[in-house]
């Protein structure tokens, strides 16, 4: 029993206050000076404490030096040789791994006589080890710190010795009071510091103590060392589940202790800092219960609750310590040490809504940031969008991912599930904007895409046209207008975008919503204007700003543009609708400005693919596929055209929504597929990180060439099959539920058909015979029913809207009748490619039972479909790696390489 009637020490060397822990006048020798932990955190250290670290080892690198503002450190093979180079220290850092942290130990006590304490860092070391390294300290009189610790730190000192206490700036954290901290946390040392100067309580000595199975400077120690610091009047303790140290504790000053760990309790295994094991006399409630005991209270103080005695307080949340600090030593007549500096409460320093009209409890006010973060704030405010960085994207993408359980696509984040829920101009905003368009995305896309459908008279629908007499695919075609389409023409839109970015971001538009917003705020320069008008009127430019303003769609570029004197180019038009379309994300940092200013260009690269994707006798001076120009700029949707196109009729509501759930379904099949690649592939050979030489148009070729009969013409697989079942029939609508055919003796007819065709080519020795297309998945196999979720969620979807398809009904008949005929084992799944063979051949079957279109034109429009759909998703790929990527990042590495003979 020690006479100050603390307790009994299993082991006490020669610290008997705190304030001997951590001065002035240690010194230190780091070992592993140049790991990856310590060469972060041994220089600020090291600066905070006046310049404390005589030296460090690193076996292999003597001579060298550890940069701090102070002057290097310098680094030597071992101890002994750093002592020969006539360096003194008394203080020894262990920041090697497990296997060689009691080796380390022992090289400081036998070469040092002078060394009196060891801070171990690592993790994880063995009992065998621990108890080996107690010995020895204990045999030379040394006292030992750790292991698995942030090290120590004293705030009246200004000293701070193995490890991160206080993190990067140590002087924010640990301003000098009268608590002292012992923590089983490292990154919670430095918290409760901070919450504690928060509440206007100081501290004096900090001590990390580590979790692992054997604590060397304990709960004990620690109570021994408080009672005998005149500096700490109390003191506040973090306690993790594990261990009986705090058992084994006498306190004689206030204590707050934070015991944690309730829900471990629940686990059969050591979690967070090892030695929490459930279930036993050490756990979380038993720890509880012995500061209850100590403090002589009977529960768990709260703010609500507020529970305590002179003696301390339990809590067990970390943000209750100093509600519990405080009421404690206001009963000891003690009171904070200096005013409070804030409170507790939520205070971002940046913040945005998305949008969102949140309730009063949740809209928290943005404050001003502390120095020096407020001035990076302020910085990356007047950031306009993203800025993202650049990296390899080989087999990579930030566009679009798969979840390989589902097999279902997000495209910037949104499922292909849900955009197929939205329309065609919806998803064009989904792919560039990176998020759903609304109903003023939406009129401003139709404004700019409608303008650039009627390719008559240009040399793009000429190249189309050419390509399609020659007999080439529907993707071959589109390549032929599309590489005409190039750069040129945007040169002066993509310059004007970038003026009205800067000069709004200037003038303060939160919103293009905003029809208060006073455009006399944007004060570009008379030179600046001119760039956007000219003497003379441009019917292209003023077609336009009407077809804005017909739509009704809020565009204050638009009406900018309108206030200035002369007449608004088409450059100018262009541009005022993209920067109106891009703001949005723009100011939620959604997307890049270089995106922005590349819109022009993209809306009309989709324009011309629709374009080109129909007949030339479809295109007339004054109208495309019957809809007149006026129209196509002021009225109609894009995807009510695109729709005409593809079927050559106007579309009824139900066609409508199966061609958008088309689209939607198509827009991509995660990074890998092979039109994503195509794109990416264009971008990354011309040159991302000087993006204004890659050619949008180029990356378009790069996907249309990437998919072919194989790869975006098979759709029509599973329509040739539903044709050829249907069409002796004589169907008339699919549409209708009362169309008088027994789909299930249709389908049991073709499943025994199917059986004994099978016979026949077992028979014959052939093991390759026709798959059914539709039918089967590979991911979505092996249970009695199988079931493709994306298949299931249309048809779900199908049936809310009281619509029918008997193509699609049909297909889960045959994969009924398969199973009953004894061809399947189980009932295969209706996949994905069955449900887009479905909804194209209801949009057809019109059409063609008519005699209007053949089955090629139904091939045509298969493989046309696809094409529309993925030119969006392979436009966001492409702007994806346009922002992310690195030149030529999409190569394969010739040793990954093979050669086939």
């Amino acid at each position: 029993m020690h006479k100050d009637g603390i307790g009994p020490f299993k082991y006490f060397v020669g610290i008997s206050s705190l304030d001997q822990i951590a001065s002035r006048h240690d010194r230190v020798c780091v070992l592993n000076v140049l790991g990856g932990e310590s060469k972060d955190v041994t220089p600020v250290g090291h600066v905070y404490s006046g310049g404390n670290v005589v030296f460090g080892t690193s076996p292999g690198r003597s001579g060298q030096w550890l940069k701090t503002s102070l002057g290097g450190i310098p680094v030597y093979n071992d101890v002994r040789e750093g002592l020969e180079n006539g360096h003194r220290f008394n203080c020894g850092v262990i920041y090697l791994p497990p296997s060689g942290a009691r080796d380390g130990v022992a090289e400081l006590i036998r070469v040092n006589p002078e060394l009196r304490k060891i801070f171990i860092v690592t993790e994880k070391m063995s009992v065998h080890d621990s108890r080996e390294i107690r010995a020895m300290g204990q045999q030379h009189g040394i006292d030992i710190f750790g292991g698995n610790s942030l090290g120590v730190a004293d705030s009246w000192n200004e000293v701070r010795i193995g490890g991160a206490l206080g993190g990067d700036n140590p002087r924010e954290a640990l301003r000098r009071g009268s608590i002292a901290i012992f923590s089983n946390s490292g990154n919670f040392t430095t918290t409760m510091a901070t919450y504690l100067r928060m509440a206007g309580w100081g501290t004096t000595t900090l001590i990390s103590s580590g979790k692992d199975l054997y604590i060397h400077f304990a709960a004990p120690e620690f109570a021994y060392c408080l009672a005998n610091d005149m500096r700490s009047k109390a003191a506040v303790l973090y306690v993790e589940p594990g261990g009986h140290y705090e058992l084994e504790a006498t306190f004689t000053k206030p204590v707050v202790a934070c015991v944690v760990g309730r829900w471990k309790s629940k686990l059969t295994r050591p979690v967070g800092h090892a030695g929490a094991m459930s279930g036993g006399d050490d756990d979380a409630g038993a720890k509880e219960r012995w500061f209850m005991e100590k403090f002589e209270v009977d529960g768990v103080f709260t703010p609500e609750r507020p529970i305590f005695s002179r003696r301390g307080a339990v809590v067990t949340n970390i943000a209750h310590i100093t509600h519990a600090l405080t009421a404690v030593m206001q009963a000891n007549a003690c009171l904070p040490d200096f005013a409070p500096e804030g409170n507790l409460r939520l205070k971002p320093w940046f913040g945005s809504n998305m949008g969102l009209a949140l309730p009063e409890e949740l809209d928290l006010p943005v404050v001003e940031a502390m120095a020096p973060y407020g001035r990076e704030i302020a910085r990356l405010n007047r950031q306009l969008g993203a800025a993202f960085p650049r990296q390899s994207m080989k087999d990579a993408s930030g566009a679009s991912q798969m979840d390989a359980a589902t097999q279902v696509t997000t495209l910037n984040g949104v499922s292909v599930l849900d955009a197929a829920q939205h329309p065609f101009e919806a998803n064009v905003a989904l792919a560039l904007l990176r998020q759903v368009g609304g109903p003023n995305d939406r009129a401003l896309i139709n404004t700019l895409v409608g303008e650039s459908l009627n390719l008559h008279g240009t040399p793009m629908l000429a190249a189309a046209q050419a390509a399609r007499e020659a007999g080439n695919a529907p993707n071959a075609v589109l390549a032929a207008a599309v590489s005409i389409a190039g750069p040129r023409q945007f040169e002066g839109t993509r310059r004007l975008v970038r003026l009205l970015l800067e000069e709004f971001v200037h003038a303060g538009l939160t919103s293009v919503l905003d029809d208060g917003f006073d455009l006399s705020s944007v004060q570009a320069s008379a030179e600046n204007r001119a760039l956007f008008v000219s003497d003379t009127p441009d019917p292209r430019a003023d077609a336009l700003i009407e077809g804005v303003e017909a739509r009704g769609a809020k565009a204050p570029f638009v009406r900018w543009l309108k206030t200035l004197p002369g007449h608004p180019t088409h450059d100018a038009a262009r541009a005022a609708i993209a920067a109106s379309l891009a703001w949005g994300p723009l100011m939620r940092k959604r997307i890049s400005p270089l995106t922005a200013e590349a819109l022009p260009w993209w809306m009309h690269l989709f324009g011309v693919m629709i374009g080109a994707s129909v007949d030339a006798a479809a295109h007339a001076p004054e109208s495309f596929c019957g809809y007149p120009n006026e129209t196509l700029i002021r009225e109609a949707s894009l995807g009510t055209v695109a729709c005409t196109a593809l079927t050559g009729r106007d579309g009824d509501p139900d066609a409508l929504f199966a061609f958008q759930m088309l689209i939607g379904l198509l827009l991509s099949n995660g990074p890998g597929t092979i039109t994503a690649q195509g794109a990416k592939g264009a971008v990354s050979s011309d040159g991302p990180e000087s993006p204004e030489r890659v050619q949008l148009n180029k990356a378009m070729l790069g996907f249309l060439t990437h998919c072919g009969y194989a790869h975006g013409g098979n759709g029509y697989e599973g329509i040739a099959f539903l044709i050829d079942r249907f069409e002796p029939t004589g169907l008339a609508d699919p549409g209708d539920r009362d169309h008088g055919i027994d789909l299930a003796a249709l389908a049991k007819t073709y499943a025994n058909a199917y059986k004994d065709y099978k016979a026949e080519k077992k028979e014959a020795g052939s093991s390759g015979f026709q798959k059914i297309p539709g039918v089967n998945h590979p991911v979505f196999k092996d249970k009695p029913v199988n079931t493709d979720p994306r298949e299931a969620h249309v048809r779900e979807l199908a049936e809310k809207r009281g619509e029918y398809n008997v193509f699609h009904d049909f297909y889960h008949a045959v994969v009924q009748a398969l199973f009953e005929a004894g061809v399947s084992r189980n009932v295969y799944c209706v996949n994905v490619d069955a449900l887009l063979s479905a909804l194209l051949l209801k949009l057809l079957w019109v059409p063609f039972r008519s005699g209007e279109i053949g089955r090629d034109r139904l091939e045509t429009a298969a493989f046309t479909i696809f094409l529309y759909a993925r030119m969006l998703g392979c436009a966001a790929e492409a702007d994806d790696h346009m922002n992310r990527g690195r030149d030529m990042d999409t190569r394969t590495p010739a040793s990954k390489c093979a050669f086939v003979s």
